[in-house]
């Protein structure tokens, strides 16, 4: 209780920092609040009372009624405790736990170490990702576990395992059958909406896969993604202020993952005209649903 009370102090002084108007005891629904979000959802120690629901975007959103992925299971443990995001909605708990049991099917490992899914009432984050907002997105670790009795600080040290070549062009000598094995399972499932993993690794899935090719759609070529692969859900049913990601184009996208390969090998001369990026703006509250207000209020 006292951690719950500091952590809601921490909220409201945030809040007030960053609010243009007087300080208010509760958070209020402003169109007009300037109040940078990932400071409010990455104080919050626990899920909302409230019905399970996936609000918004996956990279402008929040979660309400989230559950928290045991710290470890028969099949699964999740990684970097401190970090306080193994929450998520009731269907990825469900496809974590269902995976992982695939996973421990696999030669050489006892199941899957999962990394970051999202905070306990999702949004913005501190650090890290621009998505895993919503609850509905898992990062699972490249690495096959041995073991699944790390302590809560082997679970701080350990590392997992890169799996690429060339900057991404290719997979090295660690990438194996059962690899491709966990992602082909991963991709199947039809709550996955798709899964983010570097171009050297769709490509030779691309080089090896036989029979049905269906499920190669759903993995995308993206940049990183070689400690871990991203897996992204559907929203669920019901869920009518969830917004799906739009569908990966036809096809098996092999050919997309090839020129992604040929750009890493053959990089083009850089525009000595290009602007530089922008950088990218904060989300304040206003940029996200009405919704995530009442989420972050409900105690």
């Amino acid at each position: 209780m006292v951690r719950f009370i500091a952590a809601v102090t921490l909220i409201l002084g945030l809040a007030a920092c960053q609010s243009d108007g007087p300080e208010v005891a509760v958070v209020s629904q402003n169109a007009n609040d300037t109040r940078v979000a990932k400071f409010l959802f990455g104080a919050m120690p626990a899920g909302s009372p409230q019905t399970p629901e996936a609000i918004g975007g996956y990279a402008r959103g929040c979660q309400a009624g989230a559950q928290q992925l045991p710290e470890t299971g028969p099949t699964w443990q999740a990684m970097r405790l401190s970090r306080n995001r193994n929450w998520a909605q009731p269907v990825t708990i469900d496809y974590v736990q269902d995976l992982s049991r695939f996973a421990a099917t696999l030669p050489g490992w006892e199941g899957l170490y999962i990394g970051d899914m999202s905070q306990p009432r999702g949004g913005p984050m501190l650090t890290g990702h621009a998505s895993h907002q919503t609850g509905l997105d898992i990062d699972v670790w490249m690495l096959p576990p041995d073991r699944l009795n790390l302590s809560v600080q082997e679970r701080e040290d350990l590392s997992s395992i890169s799996m690429r070549r060339s900057a991404g062009a290719y997979t090295n000598d660690r990438w194996t059958p059962q690899h491709e094995a966990l992602l082909r399972a991963a991709a199947s499932d039809p709550r996955t909406a798709r899964i983010f993993v570097f171009p050297g690794a769709k490509v030779a899935m691309c080089n090896s896969a036989t029979g049905d090719r269906s499920w190669l759609n759903k993995i995308r070529p993206w940049w990183g993604h070689h400690y871990h692969f991203h897996v992204r859900l559907k929203c669920p049913a019901g869920d009518s202020a969830c917004v799906d990601q739009a569908p990966p184009p036809p096809g098996d996208g092999c050919d997309d993952a090839a020129g992604w390969v040929d750009r890493i090998l053959n990089p083009p001369p850089p525009d000595p005209n290009a602007p530089p990026p922008t950088p990218r703006a904060e989300i304040t509250m206003a940029g996200l649903p009405g919704q995530c207000l009442n989420v972050l209020n409900a105690n």
